[in-house]
């Protein structure tokens, strides 16, 4: 089964350049091309990619917007990783909060960027944690959420998704089972009212749970 991609970006060369890594891989496949944020929402409905690789800076409607339109009004919504020029760009920030899986930079490997969208579409976000870190030091201070109400260990297992662990080296740290951890991520989740890993992760650290000095 091939994974579907849609590509948002204003610039047609970055555009072709993804296109061709892209395209490479046999079980990879671009749906389409968007040159701006405005173009996504139709675009998914029509042709229901599994990823969208998103530009979070475009002159129109921004790769934020476009992922909070695609999150709310799809059912069934595709992974979108954004893809930025700048770590430090607090428009990333944003768009994890509005529930992109992830992110990768534009300079990124081809190798890392095919490996990133095989991630997303397996339904597994992209944690970066000192990445996110660093952009949650710049941002929560002024977006202080109430600290989230957990389990001893929910809370050891949110500590640990914020240091970037998957599911099975979570449970080789604790000592549990694979299937136990899952319930447990999923509780976190559903508590924190987060879409994802990585929407639980920028929680923990804006409410102060995590910090990002850690």
């Amino acid at each position: 089964m091939s994974v579907t991609v849609l590509l948002v970006d204003d610039e047609p060369l970055i555009r072709t350049g993804l296109r061709a890594v892209i395209e490479a891989e046999d079980d990879l496949r671009i749906v389409g091309e968007a040159a701006d944020g405005a173009e996504v929402l139709p675009m998914v409905r029509r042709l229901r990619p599994d990823v969208v690789l998103m530009d979070v800076r475009m002159p129109a409607v921004d790769g934020i917007r476009a992922t909070t339109a695609v999150l709310d009004a799809v059912a069934d919504p595709p992974a979108i990783i954004v893809i930025t020029t700048f770590e430090h760009d607090d428009h990333v920030y944003d768009a994890l909060r509005a529930g992109a899986s992830g992110f990768l930079l534009k300079r990124t490997r081809p190798e890392e960027i095919v490996q990133a969208i095989r991630i997303a579409a397996q339904g597994e976000s992209l944690l970066f944690p000192a990445a996110i870190r660093r952009l949650v030091a710049r941002r929560a201070p002024a977006a202080r959420r109430p600290a989230p109400t957990l389990t001893e260990r929910e809370a050891e297992v949110l500590r640990l998704m914020a240091k970037g662990l998957s599911n099975t080296e979570i449970a080789g740290e604790l000592f549990i089972g694979i299937q136990t951890v899952k319930t447990h991520v999923g509780n976190v989740l559903a508590k924190l009212g987060a879409r994802d890993r990585t929407q639980a992760v920028v929680f923990a650290y804006e409410s102060g749970f995590v910090s990002p000095a850690s």
